[in-house]
């Protein structure tokens, strides 16, 4: 159904005003039954059921989607008032035909009606309830004349009495309108979208979820067979499947996320890698003597550099000093973590440093053990994650909203109760997204975990399906123990280091599935998860002869037919062929 109440929706502040002056959306439309001229259904079998009114001035209003069925009840509804015969040039068309037949019957319903009651009893005042009873009287003489005469001043009474005589005043307020929808419609899913003026309120079965078996981390037998005499990789998407269903060993990281991180091309022989190190060498160090050459003068009159150095090194000695790596006064771990952040300033004076950008070098550096090779691994890396640390934090604010389109989705209730307790921004997650939840796990699962999110499967947005598997773990919990604002902030700070990451990498690929096999999924949630859509006629509009729905063309049954060492319970990967071609266009990371 499309319905014009909006969810407690943030209050705007860009003057763009989506309401009228009486709080009405101004996508909601009414019209009186005498100026309906034809009603057009849509074909059967293609989609789900909607109708669009057309009235007699030729007016086409917006289709009424019933994503439940049961539009035929409406159709059956309308009856009583009109008379509907089907078009002889085209069947989905009905056309509205008002006979006095039809019209005194339709009083008739309408006093039947529980309604009447109300009009009789409450909502009316005594003489409007007169004047109601004594047109009756006319209408049994000449049905039609007193209708189209007095019809209008009937709508007119009962709306006056139903929304009193101030409809901005008494109108009931969006938030406690979705709430009563909500009540009103057992099992009911409101998915709130960004765009103004409307709400779309589906109900949709994402069915079973399936089971998940992980397999063992990638071996350097298995990677060295990949590869041929030269060093190119022979098949990076079986590499990059296999490194998603079990990570690597330890021994293969330092050469593997060089490659994972868009450091050293996929296709690049041995000799080509040795070659781009040497130039990336030079590079490094030139960008790296450009800070260290700046004399104690230079710096009084450069207060931005200042800035970075002092909070560079307030970072940095606070940044897993638990780490052997890291650990006790002037180590060198310590001291390369600082050197690369000051050259990273070079490379990106405009963005320079912003806290939490330590927290993502760390692991890098760790696992490279030099100097070069983590800059430009980390240069990459932050190539992803730029928009996060940019000052208007885009980044955040979109990834925070497409959490939250997709966390509707899986569990409209959770989000309900989230909103409820101030909390359905999901700013409490902020800390997973702006540093890749390396404080929420131990340091090696997340190295684990980032090795997996870099392969860029099963899917666009990986990160936030790992965020709807921690949440949706720790909902019951907050909704059984009723946590409001600072109670579910506390406790989602509080699972820091208490996360089991091969847990929580089978749910989210689960919920990944999940959505994949979705025949029904929203095409904001496919958007998100990178999914492309077929351009198909939908019916949205009434513009083309042929409706049908969006088909998204990625399908879950090639991502389940992979054959794999170890395999999912019920399916897992994608073919190999076919990775290469959905992700080549939406590879992230610089090659």
């Amino acid at each position: 159904m499309v319905n014009t109440v909006s969810f407690k929706k943030k209050p705007r502040s860009n003057g763009d005003a989506t309401t009228h002056a009486n709080g009405e959306s101004k996508w909601s439309f009414q019209f009186s039954l005498t100026d309906l001229k034809s009603i057009k259904q849509n074909k059967e079998g293609m989609g789900w059921s909607y109708l669009v009114f057309c009235l007699k001035d030729d007016v086409i209003l917006p289709a009424l989607h019933f994503h439940h069925g049961d539009s035929k009840l409406l159709i059956v509804s309308l009856e009583k008032y009109v008379v509907l015969c089907e078009s002889p040039q085209d069947k989905r068309i009905l056309l509205v035909n008002c006979q006095n037949k039809s019209l005194s019957q339709s009083f008739e319903n309408l006093l039947d009606e529980p309604t009447y009651g109300l009009i009789q009893g409450e909502l009316l005042n005594r003489r409007k309830t007169f004047w109601a009873i004594h047109h009756w009287k006319k209408l049994k003489k000449d049905p039609y004349t007193a209708t189209m005469g007095g019809f209008s001043k009937v709508t007119n009474y009962i709306f006056d009495s139903l929304r009193g005589s101030d409809p901005s005043t008494q109108q009931r307020p969006p938030s406690e309108m979705a709430d009563f929808l909500s009540d009103a419609i057992p099992g009911l899913k409101i998915n709130q979208q960004e765009e103004p003026g409307f709400e779309v309120i589906t109900r949709i079965d994402l069915g079973k979820r399936p089971d998940i078996i992980r397999r063992e981390p990638v071996s350097a037998e298995e990677w060295i067979k990949n590869m041929d005499s030269e060093g190119r990789i022979l098949d990076a998407d079986s590499i990059k499947q296999m490194i998603f269903k079990g990570g690597l060993c330890h021994a293969l990281r330092k050469e593997v996320w060089k490659f994972l991180l868009g450091y050293f091309p996929w296709h690049s022989t041995r000799e080509e890698r040795t070659n781009l190190q040497k130039r990336k060498t030079d590079e490094y160090f030139k960008m790296k003597l450009q800070w260290k050459s700046v004399t104690d003068e230079q710096e009084k009159r450069n207060s931005r550099l200042r800035d970075y150095k002092s909070l560079i090194e307030k970072d940095v000695n606070r940044t897993d000093r638990t780490n052997k790596f890291y650990e006790g006064q002037d180590n060198p771990g310590l001291i390369l973590l600082h050197d690369i952040l000051m050259t990273y300033c070079m490379y990106d004076f405009d963005l320079g440093y912003v806290q939490g950008m330590s927290d993502l070098l760390s692991p890098v550096l760790y696992v490279m053990e030099n100097e070069v090779d983590a800059f430009w691994c980390f240069v990459s890396y932050m190539d992803q994650m730029h928009e996060n640390f940019e000052e208007q934090m885009q980044g955040m604010k979109t990834q925070l909203i497409q959490l939250s389109t997709l966390l509707r989705l899986l569990d409209s209730g959770f989000c309900s109760y989230l909103e409820s307790q101030d909390s359905g921004y999901l700013y409490f997650c902020f800390r997973w997204l702006l540093i890749r939840f390396k404080r929420e796990f131990s340091f090696q699962d997340i190295l684990r975990l980032w090795e997996v999110m870099w392969t860029e499967l099963p899917c666009q947005n990986f990160h936030l399906l790992i965020c709807c598997a921690i949440l949706e773990s720790e909902k019951q919990q907050i909704m059984d123990k009723h946590y409001g604002f600072n109670e579910i902030l506390k406790h989602i700070n509080e699972l820091s280091m208490k996360i089991d990451v091969e847990d929580i990498l089978c749910k989210a690929e689960a919920i990944s599935i999940q959505m994949m096999n979705c025949k029904e999924l929203p095409q904001a949630v496919g958007e998100v998860l990178g999914m492309e859509t077929s351009a198909v006629t939908t019916p949205d509009s009434d513009t083309g002869e042929d409706e049908s729905v969006t088909v998204m063309s990625r399908s879950a049954s090639t991502y389940q037919n992979l054959s794999m060492p170890v395999t999912a319970a019920n399916g897992t990967r994608e073919n190999a062929q076919q990775m290469a071609v959905t992700h080549s266009a939406q590879r992230l990371t610089p090659t």
